[in-house]
């Protein structure tokens, strides 16, 4: 077991690998009354055609296969239901399921020993019947129509599918209801069998717990599973083009909507190392659409904005820069929104501000238990590591690299997607 520091942090973590490849993440933090755990397997959405090891046939799973299978590992052989075992000694617990990833979490203030077997226990004990699987279908089945009557959904779905031509991304994270209907028993044992192997999954704690304790139990419970080989997933080339520009669509919305994604090549970026790569484009983006960026108030100052939300996302091959927004006139804003990111005013003074909010909300994070665990997970999944230098990584960015990175994003490759709303008949 290593023991490690968070560099600019008052913070110790240790690491550990079992043999079987399970990776191993602990921030044991004593001044804390809670805990939290994450227990997670690289498998989400966009896995959907793979050949197993040591077999020459590619298996194809329906869509949603994921999403379905993180719903049914909540059904025990013994009847226990985990969500009412965790909930008699106040634990919440949950789990979720990405286009790269699916999580399974509990937190809580009591029994951590008791907590921390019984969740490495349930996720490494699927049961699956016929019964049980055509039961799940149409409860699944209704979870998805309620999101299809979501605008924001809807929104979303159209502009990812205007985005990608070929990536799973333009595809729901749940499926569709026809897809979920073709999902069989089998087709979750083989994804399980494949996919959940402790060489291809990662255990986070963080908080009130004697790391000790935790490491024995992980390995009386997890030692002896054996390292199932990965199997060879399917590779899709996107293209750095999105595939519609533009496009309107009408929903039962009030105020109108507009959605944008703008695609970026991540090899245009190689000689930049992901996670400084990540901080520089989040920078961009946070100085021009920020919630104190110049844009944002003069938009709401010519009442051409009501709200606004960014965020980024990372596949295999590109980057995409979503923003969402609120506006009476959407077309107006859009113009705007292009002529912003045309010129990309970007100023030496504000992104030294900016730095030094960055470290501060660092540091403050470091003392919330959810926060900094949430922040290891985000680091395992999309840098395969601990990222234990954030603070020395943000100090260390220079304004002349924000504005040659700045330089060499190419806005031609945007979609937009406005929602108006629904024209009376």
């Amino acid at each position: 077991m290593k023991k490690l520091e968070f560099s600019g942090l008052d913070l110790t973590y240790y690491t550990e690998n079992l043999e079987n490849g399970l990776e191993i993440v602990m921030v044991p933090m004593e001044d804390k009354k809670n805990y939290f755990i994450s227990y997670a397997t690289r498998f989400g959405s966009e896995i959907t055609t793979f050949t197993p090891n040591g077999e020459e046939k590619e298996i194809k799973v329906p869509d949603g296969i994921a999403h379905f299978l993180e719903h049914k590992m909540f059904e025990q052989e013994d009847g226990v239901d985990p969500f009412t075992y965790f909930s008699k000694s106040g634990t919440g617990s949950n789990a979720s399921t990405s286009f790269d990833n699916t999580r399974y979490i509990c937190y809580g203030t009591k029994k951590f020993k008791e907590n921390l077997r019984f969740l490495l226990q349930f996720v490494n004990a699927p049961y699956f019947t016929n019964e049980n699987v055509e039961k799940e279908k149409g409860i699944i089945a209704e979870e998805l129509k309620m999101y299809e009557d979501i605008p924001d959904f809807q929104l979303e779905m159209k502009l990812r599918e205007n985005i990608f031509h070929v990536s799973p991304r333009r595809i729901d994270v749940g499926g569709s209801v026809e897809e979920v209907y073709k999902i069989t028993k089998e087709d979750l044992y083989t994804c399980y069998n494949n996919f959940y192997s402790p060489n291809n999954m990662f255990l986070i704690i963080g908080g009130n717990f004697n790391h000790k304790d935790a490491l024995k139990i992980i390995y009386e419970e997890l030692d002896l599973i054996e390292n199932r080989a990965t199997p060879k997933i399917k590779e899709i080339k996107e293209d750095i083009s999105v595939r519609v520009k533009e496009e309107t669509m009408y929903a039962s919305v009030e105020v109108p909507k507009l959605a944008i994604g703008l695609k970026i090549d991540k090899e245009q970026y190689r000689e930049y190392d992901p996670f400084t790569l990540d901080l520089y484009l989040h920078m961009i983006t946070t100085l021009l659409f920020g919630s104190s960026s110049e844009f944002k108030e003069k938009m709401r100052e010519f009442k051409l904005l009501s709200d606004i939300y960014c965020e980024w996302e990372t596949t295999k091959d590109v980057k995409v820069f979503y923003l969402m927004a609120e506006s009476n006139e959407p077309e107006k804003l859009l113009k705007e929104i292009k002529n912003e990111l045309r010129n990309m005013l970007l100023d030496e003074e504000t992104f030294d501000r900016m730095k030094k909010v960055w470290i501060a909300n660092e540091v403050r994070m470091s003392d919330n238990v959810a926060a900094i665990t949430y922040n290891i997970y985000e680091d395992m999944l999309s840098y395969k590591e601990v990222i234990s230098d954030r603070i020395e990584r943000m100090r260390s960015l220079k304004y002349k690299e924000l504005l040659k990175i700045s330089k060499e994003i190419d806005i031609h490759n945007l979609a937009s997607v406005i929602m108006l709303p629904k024209k009376e008949k």
